[in-house]
């Protein structure tokens, strides 16, 4: 069978399966305050956030920065949970003072099986904490395990009632296609390079930057 065909039908999958679940994803990207060309970003999470399957200079944070020009901070730590994740973020916001973070976070978390309920609300807090840093937050969905990759609803839940923009399927449609993998959960350096870029259009249509 085709190759091409094969990836399209996979797609296929997520919009049908996946994506429909997600009520709301077809609606306008809520909006952020201008960053400064000085603004610091914050790329909070996982092995996903770190890079791993990839070279450091490969990473989306890295790919982010150049796409933004503006400092991006990798604070992405591998095999960590939401839980753990949850306790380090304070003082990591006291540290970099970010005017942005991007919180990709919750792979592991289902990986492991852990309840996704105690997910929802461990990411809700994170949320919380950041917005009341003084930071703006975006939310980049990590999709659950199984044949369609299809995107979590919770994460787009927990964007419509904080009013942050999300990322809803770059993750899905990155880890379905063999091409862009490293493994069967990290992508390679052409899949974070296609998760920079989406981040960076969600950037631009919510006001953050302008190109």
């Amino acid at each position: 069978m085709n190759r091409n065909f094969v990836a399209a039908f996979k797609y296929f999958l997520i919009v049908c399966i996946g994506i429909s679940t997600l009520s709301g994803c077809d609606q306008p990207s809520a909006k952020l305050k201008p960053l400064s060309q000085d603004g610091v970003i914050l790329a909070f999470g996982d092995s996903l956030t770190f890079g791993t399957g990839a070279a450091p200079e490969q990473s989306y944070p890295a790919l982010l920065a150049e796409m933004t020009n503006r400092k991006v901070i990798n604070a992405g730590v591998p095999g960590e949970v939401s839980s753990d994740g949850k306790k380090r973020l304070a003082k990591l916001l006291e540290e970099t003072k970010p005017d942005l973070v991007v919180l990709c976070h919750g792979g592991n978390d289902l990986l492991r099986k852990q309840s996704r309920t105690q997910l929802q609300a461990n990411l809700q807090t994170m949320v919380d904490e950041i917005i009341a840093s003084g930071s703006q937050v975006i939310l980049i969905a990590v999709p659950a395990l199984g044949l369609n990759l299809a995107p979590l609803p919770l994460y787009l839940d927990i964007a419509e009632s904080k009013g942050i923009p999300v990322e809803p399927t770059i993750l899905s449609e990155v880890l379905i296609d063999s091409s862009l993998k490293a493994d069967h959960v990290h992508p390679n350096a052409l899949g974070y390079q296609q998760f920079a870029q989406s981040i960076h259009r969600l950037l631009i249509d919510s006001g953050a930057i302008s190109r």
